[in-house]
């Protein structure tokens, strides 16, 4: 089959954003197994001479590793079972129910999406401060249990619903929590799911605001961890801060490889009016 110029420029442009994409990954890895000695004199050797698990023995023997991922996981886990809810029920409103106002405070928390993180930080610090929870894993997941994007996209997803199938189970009586568990969410369960996954990626690499709330290495999380190697001992351990990088990569992109059809899928469907 004859491929065209046009084709064969748009596949070196893919492959080359493909490769600007993956260098960091291939990078942190290869480094990772290396001597700090090999990683300082052959640092772009990507297939080390002599592969070591040595940085990955002294992450776990210098931190309490397996409470930093615990706190990391706990952390996300709350953030993303409390975000998935409100957007649930809230873009169940904005869709299947009639009140006034409905479109302005919509607009209203789309709106928050533009609003910098620096602008409600301090906010969210003092109140934060105020009940207690500085150097608490539950002060960095309160500011966080609500997002507008999940409302944004499962709206959209719930949009292509047939409204009179709703209408219908309310007029049999049913009540608003059973529509929503029975029939609604087996037909957005793909962008449940996605939206999900993506909340649970970002929290799992928030950085800024749990620098903000965590002091002591016991509560820190995996992105703290990393940043600690790579900020006061980044000139001598390089490749240690590499494997605590490497090691913080796994679970989001094992997330993101299998359940990566939802997520593509809720975003072409974001821009599809229902």
């Amino acid at each position: 089959m004859k491929i065209d110029k046009k084709q064969w420029l748009y596949q070196i442009l893919f492959a080359a954003i493909t490769i600007v994409l993956l260098f960091p990954i291939i990078f942190a890895i290869s480094n990772s197994f290396k001597t700090l000695e090999e990683a300082t004199n052959h640092i772009w050797r990507f297939i080390p001479a002599a592969p070591t698990l040595e940085n990955y023995r002294h992450v776990f023997e210098r931190l309490p590793f397996v409470r930093i991922t615990m706190n990391t996981f706990l952390i996300a886990f709350t953030v993303t079972v409390f975000k998935s809810l409100t957007s649930i029920l809230a873009a169940y409103a904005f869709v299947f129910l009639d009140f006034k106002g409905k479109g302005s405070l919509y607009f209203v928390l789309i709106s928050t999406m533009f609003i910098p993180f620096t602008v409600t930080m301090i906010p969210n610090y003092i109140t934060v401060s105020a009940l207690g929870l500085n150097d608490n894993i539950w002060g960095v997941a309160l500011p966080q249990l609500s997002d507008a994007l999940g409302i944004f996209l499962l709206r959209q997803s719930m949009r292509t619903v047939p409204k009179s199938l709703i209408e219908v189970a309310r007029m049999e009586k049913i009540g608003h929590a059973r529509i929503i568990r029975d029939i609604l969410l087996p037909l957005v369960k793909p962008a449940v799911v996605s939206t999900g996954i993506i909340f649970f990626i970002n929290s799992w690499n928030e950085y800024v605001w749990p620098v903000l709330i965590l002091k002591s290495k016991e509560n820190y999380t995996l992105s703290l961890a990393l940043q600690m190697f790579i900020s006061s001992e980044g000139g001598t351990d390089f490749t240690v801060a590499m494997a605590v990088s490497v090691t913080t990569m796994i679970v989001p992109l094992i997330l993101y490889m299998i359940f990566q059809k939802y997520i593509i899928n809720t975003f072409a469907l974001s821009g599809v009016k229902g």
